[in-house]
């Protein structure tokens, strides 16, 4: 056994200005990548974020960001998760903003008017006097970000699309004023228009993506969007009741609420924490957090999310969880998390952008070169050579994927299903197994004792029988713990404490009882499937037939012996009743009609897990499983021996148990209802507990999977199609900036129609 310590890890995170094209993404990550303690870097071209993961105390963030700055680009930290930042609207005047494409097209405009005049045989120009007035500020003033941002690439040895801009523009630029300084406007035509125009329409193509991506980012802004600024605080001594003043209350920013503050919230105001109702009554709309479309009744005693909206009455909230802790911070976490990390075919496309531009640069010199050879015409040659590099400005390669996973992503957190690992994206058009554990996944997950069944009829009563049960499980928060402890409540029964407890992993509870009929005694409350090597086996399946054949789950209560050579003694038998969820049937329906076949594992006896199983629809069923075992049949179903083909699996559970699993599977579905180590070892989780959600969840992976395939062949056939025609001459320079402006803002819009997605399986949010 290895005796080494895990390793220390932190993890940063940086808002990276300036990127522009997929170039950009790859030169930024290769500076990450050689700073020394760095292990690994991502760079997201959509988000303008960069996630680095580097060896704890090697270096600092400060550092990090000034290894950054010297390329050029401008690194920030980024704003925690849940800190309520809001995206910021860039300035008029912004190296993205409407003001430059507008000062652009306005000089720009006297230019290019005599081609639009010559249709209707009107022969009209500007002197080249006035051509190089307008272009000038054009090009030197507005497009002075090209310039900057080329050279800062060309002096770190890459290339990015602000390169190929400033060397097609320029070359235009200077072919026009060679032309004008050497020979009069009469005999030579000036390309002053060309180059202007390629700078608007690249401009303009900045500004619409900036307005897009930001459109893809507006999930996040709805989800941050919902907490209040300031909170009404009530005095720690103020007594809470009917007659309480409601008035009386401090006005506090949000981060200064602490965790046990009483928090007042008025109908119709957000909840600013999460906490529990001291007082009050009310209906709490959290559709914006779990996607269900019906407000739920919350008393006394109810648990609420900071960020849901208070419905009739006023309450107080004792808070408990505050800030980055909440559901609503970890929702957009998980949320943001997804929309910055890469799908794994990013990687193509950021080994095809690491040579692309100087592959560009080449192309365009050879086309210059053969142009003038064959033609004999500098000037053509030139501006064939410039619409090449204009053309292929990897804008579009760059936001293909991107784009896709936040607009797919963030559709779906808004109907209550967190994407939290773009690789589902990739996989889950693929899935034709989906497996499901029973209890809290297909079941509501509240079992109630239904039965007590003692082995002696003359053994101590069943009251006695209940307290020891109930005992064992105090301190548990297993749902047949808490169907005990509140069997025993509803008899006003004490539960009798025990000692030397211990958690049976798999199989159940054992303690010592401190009093009554087995004071002293080992005991242990455990499932029926654990006792299948029992000498007394095949009783107590014979006792609790009559409760499997009802869809129940039994458990036994033992006596352990001290002797190694002696026999655990049964002492009674527990049947527990769990109603099925009320979608539970649909969902099954749902996934049969996408041509998946539905599974379902369950550590409860065969008669039990067929009968819950028949009658939603599921024919396969994997009953009375330890929970180890449900990852080895996960990967059974991946690798069956009677089909040729791999098949693809999913895994949908709720608790610890099903995280090894979860695992497993190709794709993890959690119940966000369950336990968060579930939550944590899936790539997919069902903020409602729906299990109508699965056929949903698999739908917008699949959607957003076929946009992001539809980005990718598009810019890529773009780049691959217009390079020639631009070569051959078919595309002037305007129509080659015209073109590549359209190109990215087409495979964005393509993108956004995700936004457009609606849940066809589950309940729609209204």
């Amino acid at each position: 056994m290895s005796t080494e310590k895990p390793k220390k890890i932190d993890f940063y995170t940086l808002d990276i200005g300036g990127m522009t094209c997929a170039s950009c993404v790859g030169r930024v990550e290769k500076v990450l990548d050689k700073i020394p303690g760095v292990e690994a870097a991502t760079v997201n071209l959509a988000t303008e974020q960069a996630r680095i993961r580097v060896k704890h105390g090697s270096i600092s963030i400060q550092e990090i960001i000034a290894s950054v700055n010297k390329t050029g680009y401008a690194a920030k930290e980024s704003m925690p998760h849940g800190s309520g930042n809001l995206a910021v609207v860039k300035p008029f005047w912004a190296a993205d903003g409407l003001g430059r494409v507008i000062l652009s097209f306005m000089l720009s405009a006297p230019l290019v008017l005599p081609m639009f005049l010559m249709p209707f045989g009107i022969h009209w120009s500007l002197t080249g006097s006035w051509q190089l007035a307008l272009a000038t500020p054009v090009q030197f003033l507005l497009g002075w970000r090209f310039y900057k941002a080329g050279y800062k690439s060309l002096m770190a040895g890459a290339g990015n699309m602000d390169l190929l801009v400033a060397l097609g523009t320029s070359a235009a630029y200077g072919l026009s004023v060679y032309l004008m300084s050497t020979s009069s406007h009469e005999e030579h035509e000036l390309y002053f228009e060309g180059s202007s125009v390629i700078i608007c329409m690249v401009l303009l193509g900045k500004w619409l993506e900036a307005q897009a991506k930001r459109q893809t980012s507006e999930a996040i802004r709805a989800l941050q969007n919902l907490w209040p600024e300031h909170a009404k605080v009530l005095d720690a001594n103020q007594i809470i009741g009917n007659d309480v003043a409601l008035d009386q209350y401090h006005d506090l920013p949000l981060e200064q609420i602490l965790p046990k503050d009483r928090v007042l919230v008025f109908p119709g105001e957000r909840i600013p924490v999460d906490g529990t109702i001291l007082f009050g009554a009310s209906h709490v709309d959290e559709s914006l957090l779990t996607g269900e479309s019906n407000p739920i009744k919350k008393r006394s005693g109810a648990q609420v999310i900071g960020g849901a909206l208070n419905g009739e009455g006023p309450l107080v909230i004792e808070a408990q969880v505050i800030g980055v802790e909440s559901v609503l911070a970890k929702i957009i976490a998980l949320v943001e998390d997804a929309q910055t990390q890469k799908a794994p075919i990013q990687k193509l496309v950021d080994q095809v952008s690491a040579i692309f531009v100087p592959t560009v640069i080449v192309i365009s010199v050879i086309t210059a070169i053969v142009n003038w050879y064959f033609l004999d015409s500098t000037s053509i040659a030139i501006l064939r050579a410039v619409s090449v590099l204009v053309i292929a400005c990897p804008c579009a390669l760059g936001l293909a994927t991107p784009a896709a996973i936040m607009a797919g992503t963030g559709v779906a957190a808004r109907f209550g299903i967190l994407i939290k690992d773009p690789q589902v994206l990739e996989l889950a058009h693929r899935l034709n197994i989906v497996a499901f554990d029973k209890t809290g996944t297909l079941t509501i997950g509240k079992p109630q004792l239904l039965a007590l069944l003692p082995f002696a009829t003359t053994s101590t009563e069943v009251d006695q029988l209940l307290a020891c049960a109930a005992g064992l499980q105090l301190g548990s928060e297993h749902p047949l713990a808490k169907a005990l402890l509140d069997a025993a409540k509803e008899k006003h029964l004490a539960p009798i404490a025990s000692s030397e407890s211990k958690a049976l992993p798999g199989i159940g509870i054992e303690g010592i009882p401190a009093s009554g009929p087995y004071a002293g005694k080992r005991l242990s409350f455990q499932s029926v499937a654990s006792l299948d090597l029992h000498p007394n086996y095949q009783l107590i399946l014979k006792m609790a037939d009559a409760y499997f054949n009802q869809g129940q789950t039994v458990s036994v209560l033992m006596q352990l012996q001290s002797a190694p050579e002696s026999t655990s003694i049964p002492i009674a038998i527990f049947a527990f009743g769990d109603e099925l969820k009320p979608n539970a049937k649909s969902a099954i329906t749902s996934l049969k009609a996408l041509q998946i076949r539905p599974v379902m594992l369950s550590g409860d006896n065969l008669a039990a897990a067929t009968r819950v199983a028949n009658f939603i629809g599921i024919e396969e069923v994997f009953a009375q499983i330890m929970p180890g075992n449900k990852a080895e049949i996960i990967q059974k179903l991946q690798h069956a021996k009677d089909d040729i083909e791999r098949h693809w699996v999913a895994m949908v559970g709720d608790g610890i148990n099903d995280a090894p699993a979860l695992a497993m599977s190709d794709v993890g579905m959690a119940m966000s209802t369950g336990t968060d180590v579930a939550m944590q070892a899936a790539g997919i989780t069902l903020m409602r507990g729906d299990p109508s959600l699965v056929a949903d969840a698999i739908d917008i992976s699949k959607k957003t999977w076929n946009k992001i395939r539809q980005n990718l062949f598009w810019a890529f056939a773009f780049n691959t199609i217009g390079i020639p025609l631009a070569a051959l001459g078919y595309l002037s320079p305007m129509l080659a900036g015209s073109a590549m402006a359209l190109s990215s803002f087409c495979v964005l819009s393509n993108a956004l129609l995700l936004k457009h997605w609606r849940p066809s399986h589950g309940a729609a949010l209204k």
